[in-house]
Order: structure tokens, then sequence, then C-alpha cells
């Protein structure tokens, strides 16, 4: 008998269920062991702070079922990224601290897209209104204001009558320009250009393009160049017909352009551009009149032996011809080009072939007939033909 009740209690009958209920116990924690395995993985584990956690419901949409709550924010700030725990069932613990705060991550980094399902988003294209047609915005608006007419009339477009008038209505729709500066052209010579072409033998003035500031695209095609390229001043009918001749070729070689340059410097330094553009004018006009020679230097020294009494006093005053200023010997060479090549022609001025200081009162200024006073100078035409 006591040999059997030995055997019953022997601790080897019963150590095999004991170590496999130990065994069972610690494999299979209780909630209690979750918790101190969270607190282990969150770092809690000292001071008695082990059970200051909760967990409360995830919001609506999150991933994870559930939040852990940590009332220690600096603690659980040692959290990595993305650290949860997986609970049996495959729910999703998410661990945070109790005072939320806003995350620094961008939302490419915060949100877990291999989490997140594809999407697909049907995409149509927007179909216009119904009796919507190509080209009706107008007939649609049309359609919201409608005309109203006072007893029986209507309004309708009248058949113009524009035969032969074409050029002219469609010349008034040309969009305007500013004048273009000639390339060539000096800016204070500008103001007194008068052509805006030159003629064909000033190599030095490019052949300009239209200029629809002052003429119509029509005009600039339609228009038939009649002179070869030759400046022919506009005269008026008071002027002499030799007026309108083309200068000789040979006024623009470089010694003719340095006595037309000379004339002008010792005559006229002192006056306006527009009063050495007239004494140019007026030389120039000698050379075109038969009854003076055909050349500029001819012209400028003619009767240069004659003390006080050839046509330039500069030319026969036994005064050396010393240019002091070589600035406003540019000026002059500038407005004898200019003048020469026809960019200047001054109809005051005319087919005037003489002039006299203001200060001066020459014997033929009664037998000549005045046409204008430029700056200091009193410009004449002579009579009948102006043959002398």
């Amino acid at each position: 008998m006591r040999n059997s009740l030995k055997s019953r209690f022997s601790p080897a009958r019963w150590t095999a269920p004991l170590m496999l209920g130990i065994g069972l116990f610690v494999g299979f924690p209780s909630v209690s062991g979750h918790s101190d395995l969270a607190t282990f993985l969150s770092g809690i584990n000292r001071g008695g702070e082990r059970w200051r956690m909760y967990m409360t419901r995830s919001p609506a949409g999150s991933l994870h079922q559930v939040e852990m709550v940590f009332n220690d924010p600096i603690t659980t700030g040692a959290i990595a990224d993305g650290a949860g725990i997986a609970m049996p069932g495959g729910g999703q613990v998410s661990l945070t601290a109790a005072e939320k705060q806003a995350d620094p991550r961008t939302d490419e980094e915060r949100v877990n897209r291999k989490d997140k399902k594809g999407r697909i988003v049907a995409v149509a294209p927007v179909t216009p209104p119904k009796d919507f047609t190509a080209g009706s915005i107008l007939q649609r608006t049309s359609s919201l204001i409608e005309p109203l007419f006072d007893g029986e009339e209507r309004m309708v477009f009248s058949k113009p009558s524009i035969k032969g008038k074409e050029i002219q209505i469609a010349t008034a729709f040309y969009k305007k320009k500013a004048p273009k500066q000639d390339p060539g052209m000096s800016p204070m010579l500008a103001s007194l250009v008068t052509n805006q072409g030159a003629d064909v033998l000033a190599t030095a003035y490019a052949p300009p393009e239209p200029d629809y500031a002052r003429q119509s695209p029509f005009d600039s095609i339609l228009r038939k160049d009649k002179t070869g390229g030759r400046f022919i001043p506009e005269i008026s009918r008071e002027d002499h017909a030799w007026a309108a001749n083309p200068l000789p070729a040979w006024v623009f070689s470089e010694a003719e352009q340095k006595c037309l340059t000379a004339g002008i410097y010792f005559e006229s330094r002192g006056e306006s551009v527009k009063g050495q553009a007239a004494v140019a004018q007026v030389i120039l006009n000698r050379v075109r009149n038969p009854a003076y020679p055909n050349t500029i230097c001819a012209v400028v020294y003619q009767n240069k032996g004659w003390y006080n009494r050839c046509q330039f006093s500069f030319a026969c005053d036994r005064i050396p011809d010393i240019v002091w200023s070589r600035s406003h010997w540019q000026t002059a060479k500038e407005v004898a080009l200019a003048v020469t090549a026809g960019k200047i022609w001054l109809p005051e001025v005319g087919s005037a072939t003489h002039y006299h200081a203001t200060y001066v009162k020459p014997d033929w200024g009664p037998t000549m007939k005045r046409v204008s006073k430029i700056g200091k100078h009193i410009f004449y035409r002579t009579y009948g033909g102006g043959w002398s």
C-alpha cells in the first residue's frame, strides 16, 4: 500500500506535465506579457514607467486597428519609423505618443504606399454641350440677344461702290511705323532729311528699304523710278528749270567733296546745320546752272585772284585757309555729302544762286528776288532765265 502511494506521487510522474505547463505559460504570454514586450520594445523599462500606456481605436481609414499610446513623448520619439506590433490575429498596433505632434515628414515619406492597393481611375473626355457644333459660338451668343426694330425696318449690308478706289481703301489699313533713321546719316542731320532715297552715285548711302511711315506698301511697289536712281530736285513754279538737272557724276569725287566742305566750313561754320546746308545748296545750284562752271572746285574758287571780288569771300580775302576746328570740319563734310546726294533739299532756298550776310548790303541785292533768310544769311534767286 505504501509502495503504491509512493509510486503514485513520485516526482518522475508529474515532472513532465509541470514542465509542459511552464513551457505553455512561457510560450503564450498573457495580456500583461504583451504589455511587457511592448514596454521592452519602446525602451520604457526603468523607474516604474512600464504600465503608463494605453490603447485607443485608430482613426477611420488607418492601416492599423489600434494605437498604443505612450505618455512619455521623449521615449516614444526613440521608436524607429514604422515601428509597431503584429497581433496574433493579424492586426496591426501602432506605437504613438500621448501628445501627437505634427509629422515633419512629407506625405511621400509618411504614407506606406506598398500597403495600399492600386486604384483604377476612369478618365472620360469632356463632351461638348448638346447641339454644339464647331464655329457656333457666335450663333449661340447671338441667340441670347435679339435686336429690336421699330416697325418693319431691318439691318442689312449695302453693296459699296469701290471700283477704282481699291488701292486708296487698302492703304488706309496698313500699319504705320515710325520713320527709320538712315544708317549713313548723322543724327544731327536727320531732322533735315527731305528725301529717303539718295543719288545712286552716292555710294556712302546704301539703298534704303521702303519706309512705310511715309508711303504705303502699295505705293512702294507701284511707284516707277523714272530718274534711273539719280537725284532730281522737286522745284516750284518760281524756280528755274535748270535746277531740276542732276549733278555731274564727278561731284561725288573726293577732291570735289573737299572743295564743297571748304566752302561750307569757311563761309558758314558758325551757322546752324540748316544754314550750312543752304550754303551747300547754293554752291551746287551754280554747278547745275549753265552760266557757271560745272565743277564744285571751279565754282567755289571762281575769280579767286580778284581781291575781295570773287564769288565766295574766303577764297580771295588773302587770309590763310586753316582749319582750326576739326569737329566743325567734320560737320561740314557730312553736310556736303548729304546735300550732294539729295538727302537734303531746302524748298525755301530752291534755285537760289546768291546770298550775303545780314550785316552787308551789296549792290546786286536789289536786282534779284529775295527768297528766304536762314540764320545770318539772306538768299536770292535771279530773275528771268537765271543765267547770271
